[in-house]
């Protein structure tokens, strides 16, 4: 039984052994071998790979893919003309020599990216005070990010090399501080509502010129109408009258009568209506001539 156990523990032991022995380097890191806490061996490959156990010999990994790095500092630069504005950037960068980089820059990623990024500030502060926010703003940004790109470059690649690639530096916003924008903000919007007055006074002015156009063709219209329908009626009293006339003429008592009955109409309109005449008025001459007439020939039978 002690025997068993004995063999159990020792295949233990082998085994945490071998496992300490024992790594993997990923497709996406690189792999370095301490030691003693210096490097003895960069792994570039992927792939399982063997080391003394500790202490003799431990082993990290750095990121061997491209990085970004964005800018985290909102503290305004000057221009050429003593602007205050605020640029945010980010960096495209990967480790390539891990040597180097652990000797001249740190042990992990974010020690390189804390260092880059003071680099890329100062760059950036440096190039800005040579332009103008207007080129800022315009197809100089390109020739402004590439001289930054140039700056960073030879930083990381001076008399001690960090290792790292720089592979872009872009810009993705360039802006006033709040002040300014607050000011510029308000000037626009100054400037905007004098041109929306004006555009409204402007329609208003327009709107009334139209409408008195308008009423004066209305007017006009109408006048002419009215012209037009008197002409028409007086022409068709002209003809009434010569029709009646014609008429008539050819029977004056006949039309006299004619007329009486049209002034009886128009005296008795309503059953309310009460008249006080004369009755040897003229105006019952048709009722009397019509009874004596009546009359005449009831004498003669």
């Amino acid at each position: 039984m002690n025997r068993v156990g004995f063999i159990a523990s020792s295949l233990l032991v082998v085994f945490a052994l071998l496992s300490s022995m024992l790594f993997v380097v990923d497709q996406r890191q690189f792999g370095v071998v301490y030691a003693l806490g210096q490097i003895k061996e960069v792994i570039t490959e992927p792939g399982l790979n063997f080391k003394l156990p500790p202490p003799f010999q431990n082993v990290t990994y750095l990121d061997k893919r491209l990085l970004t790095l964005d800018s985290t500092d909102a503290e305004p630069m000057l221009t050429a003309e003593k602007q205050r504005v605020v640029i945010d950037w980010y960096v495209r960068w990967r480790v390539s020599a891990p040597s180097d980089y652990i000797r001249n820059v740190g042990l992990d990623e974010n020690a390189g990216a804390n260092q880059l990024n003071r680099v890329v500030r100062n760059a950036f502060q440096e190039e800005v005070n040579k332009r103008t926010v207007k080129e800022l703003l315009s197809l100089k940004r390109e020739a402004l990010m590439a001289d930054v790109k140039r700056e960073v470059q030879e930083a990381v690649q001076g008399s001690k090399p960090w290792g790292v690639d720089v592979v872009d530096v872009r810009i993705t916003r360039v802006d006033y501080v709040e002040a300014i924008t607050e000011s510029v903000y308000r000037r626009m919007e100054a400037e905007r509502k004098r041109v929306a007055n004006e555009l409204r006074s402007t329609g208003a002015a327009e709107g009334e010129k139209i409408r008195a156009d308008a009423d004066k063709q209305r007017e006009v219209t109408i006048a002419n109408a009215t012209r037009e329908a008197q002409k028409i009626k007086g022409e068709g009293d002209a003809e009434a009258s010569r029709i009646y006339a014609d008429a008539f003429g050819k029977d004056p008592q006949f039309a006299q009568f004619y007329r009486s009955l049209d002034a009886y109409k128009a005296s008795f309109n309503k059953k309310s209506d009460v008249m006080v005449l004369d009755p040897s008025s003229d105006f019952f001459k048709a009722m009397r001539g019509s009874g004596s007439s009546a009359a005449a020939p009831a004498g003669k039978k």
